[in-house]
């Protein structure tokens, strides 16, 4: 068995949308205190992170009430780095998409967009075509390795994410796919549980057996 982590780590310095985390030092034993103690400022988006229906659903599923049974088991990388601007269905269909309920499209981005600091000015998304072709397929969970799974077009209008969240689609995002090879594997994918949360980071990892 090998594991894959496929979370990106979360610091002050990191990839994000908006406001990045920030750390205040609490209690530290080089300070005179018994133990080191950090408190953390971090959104529901921070790093690899799942959002849930309540994301665009006012009053759907929020991120503790997501079925453990979608974010654990088998999924599928899909080899998608051939793709430039938005992943269409018929690249779905192509990768086998179809016949699994997990998909995890490894994009160009994943070659250095998601190691880099600062956001990009354009990266590989889903388009709204495709986000209704995974629905009527199926899919319960899709992912994607950068910081949104729309195309950087359609951040005004949200289009994939209007078609899978009130739908019930899980969505992953910043899956650090680098050096996962495509193929079918099995996912972990546990949120931390924020009550009512419209999204939670996730340590997220693949079980290659």
């Amino acid at each position: 068995m090998k594991i894959h982590d496929i979370t990106l780590p979360i610091h002050p310095g990191m990839l994000h949308w908006g406001r990045k985390p920030e750390v205040e030092v609490v209690e530290s034993i080089e300070a005179g205190d018994s133990s080191n103690v950090t408190r953390w400022r971090i959104g529901t988006h921070t790093g690899t992170h799942l959002d849930a229906p309540a994301h665009f659903v006012t009053g759907a599923t929020p991120v503790d009430q997501l079925d453990l049974n979608v974010l654990v088991g088998p999924a599928l990388v899909a080899d998608l780095t051939q793709v430039g601007g938005e992943i269409t269905a018929a690249d779905l269909e192509a990768a086998g998409a179809a016949a699994y309920e997990r998909v995890l499209l490894k994009t160009s981005n994943s070659a250095e967009l998601i190691h880099a600091a600062d956001r990009a000015g354009e990266w590989v998304g889903l388009s709204p075509e495709a986000a209704r072709w995974a629905v009527g397929h199926g899919i319960r969970l899709i992912g994607i390795d950068y910081l949104t799974i729309e195309c950087h077009t359609r951040t005004d209008t949200w289009d994939a994410h209007r078609a899978l969240l009130p739908a019930g689609v899980i969505i992953l995002e910043n899956a650090v796919l680098s050096d996962v090879p495509p193929g079918e594997y099995e996912l972990v994918c546990l949120p931390a549980k924020l009550a009512g949360a419209d999204g939670a980071f996730a340590r997220t990892i693949l079980i290659e057996r």
